[in-house]
């Protein structure tokens, strides 16, 4: 069978899969944080933003559902709310997080026969961020292009790109309210491959090549410790995070479902329109 067969043979099957009701949208409400070099705990809700997602489900069996969501949300931390050592450093950001999730969830229970399941669910995500913070007048101001620990002129050490994949993963559970709307509240983590969420990893610049190289704005905001007293500019790769752990981030969140095109479901589903059947799930997915 070749592509345009197979294109063909979705697109005849579209209005079967419409019917058998297995379509859910979704929208999911909560608060997300970071963990990384400047939040002092590795879980905590303290320095959160919201979280808003709207996305879309189907059932592909009475176990298995498909899942996507777009996401916005918004990350930040600030060394003066961490540790005394932190302080000292005295660095801060935030960022906007725009994502867009692809994968699947497990539910331990079957919906067709209970009103309720925990359940599990992994993919692949890709996102974007964009971390910045504000100088001493209070003006905003991107990170990532000042190269503050010598990303793209320091030997080994290169540049992040803003847009990546991450891997999403957790728990959750969810409850039928009837047959056509179902409730839930969901646990999440994303697992990076960047360090540089915060703008910090490992080192201190040189502070003569990042002058040359990018500006006094750079040297003033890759160390902020001489704003708190702390002494003047540090020595080439003296340490300013911690380049053996990846940054994360993290979300708890409510989740609310609504079957597509209800009316005729119940027609299918042969339910009365007032009346709530015990068996809440799709009849195709009833093995």
């Amino acid at each position: 069978m070749n592509p345009m067969q197979i294109i063909l043979l979705l697109i005849c099957c579209l209005p079967f899969s419409v019917a058998a009701q297995n379509f859910h949208f979704s929208a999911r409400i909560g608060l997300a944080n970071y963990q990384g070099d400047l939040q002092a705990k590795r879980v905590t809700f303290r320095q959160s933003n919201l979280l808003g997602s709207l996305g879309a489900h189907y059932d592909i069996t009475e176990h298995i559902t498909a899942r996507t969501y777009l996401t916005l949300t918004s990350l930040e931390a600030d060394d003066k709310k961490g540790t005394a050592s932190m302080q000292q450093r005295n660095l801060n950001f935030a960022t906007r997080l725009f994502e867009w999730e692809l994968g699947a969830q497990y539910h331990i229970l079957s919906l067709n026969n209970n009103w309720w399941t925990p359940y599990v669910f992994a993919g692949i995500s890709l996102y974007n961020f964009k971390p910045y913070t504000h100088d001493d007048s209070g003006a905003k101001t991107y990170l990532q292009p000042l190269s503050t620990e010598g990303q793209g002129f320091t030997p080994g050490v290169s540049s992040y790109k803003l847009t990546q994949f991450n891997i999403p993963f957790g728990i959750g559970a969810q409850y039928a309210i009837n047959e056509d709307i179902r409730v839930g509240l969901e646990l999440g983590y994303r697992k990076l491959f960047t360090d540089y969420l915060d703008d910090v990893s490992a080192s201190y610049a040189d502070e003569a090549a990042l002058l040359a190289a990018r500006g006094q704005t750079a040297v003033n905001l890759a160390y902020r410790g001489d704003e708190v007293g702390a002494g003047p500019y540090p020595a080439a790769k003296t340490r300013r995070g911690n380049a053996g752990d990846k940054d994360a981030y993290y979300y708890c969140a409510l989740i609310i479902t609504v079957r597509s095109f209800i009316d005729q479901y119940k027609r299918i589903a042969g339910l009365p329109t007032i009346k709530r059947d015990k068996k809440v799930g799709c009849p195709a997915t009833r093995f």
